[in-house]
């Protein structure tokens, strides 16, 4: 800030050497050698200090612009791999719920199994003890087969399917 001021305090300013040092700074020497965007063209009877001062303002904005929208591609980028990424996602979780679903109904079918074989298993405790018991009878006790065709009506599951004879 201290060096505008010192320009605007000196009286003899010279425009002249301004001029060429901008001009030795610039390549090529006319105004039209330069492409200006667009949006702007140069007013009529503007000096030349006046010209360039405008003209790299409006480069610095064009390029600030330019870079502007190149985020914006990288934005564009960055938002189609998350939709792919979001795609996988759905698909990896639909198949986690299938997967689940499918251990869930494998683990329902095993429950099953387990209590009928518990079932199964009772029974057949159940009928393995009734035998022992009417073998107990018959070897202790004097029976006929009337006696025992009346127990065997009375058995439950697998032991009214088994006969004496079957037992002997």
């Amino acid at each position: 800030m201290a060096s505008v001021e010192q320009l605007r305090r000196r009286e003899g300013v010279n425009l002249v050497q301004l001029e060429a040092d901008i001009a030795s700074v610039r390549p090529g020497s006319s105004l039209a050698s330069i492409a200006l965007p667009d949006y702007v063209e140069h007013t009529e009877g503007v000096t030349r200090v006046g010209a360039l001062s405008a003209e790299a303002v409006i480069r610095d904005y064009e390029s600030a612009a330019k870079e502007i929208e190149a985020m914006g591609t990288e934005l564009i980028d960055a938002a189609q791999k998350c939709e792919a990424l979001t795609a996988q996602v759905h698909d990896a979780i639909a198949f986690m719920r299938e997967t689940a679903a499918g251990y869930r109904e494998e683990g329902r079918k095993i429950f099953k199994r387990i209590e009928e074989c518990a079932l199964f298993t009772e029974d057949v405790r159940k009928t393995c003890e009734q035998v022992k018991r009417r073998m107990a009878e018959v070897s202790v006790g004097s029976s006929c087969d009337e006696e025992l065709a009346l127990q065997d009506s009375e058995l439950p599951g697998i032991a009214a399917k088994v006969t004496m004879s079957e037992v002997r």
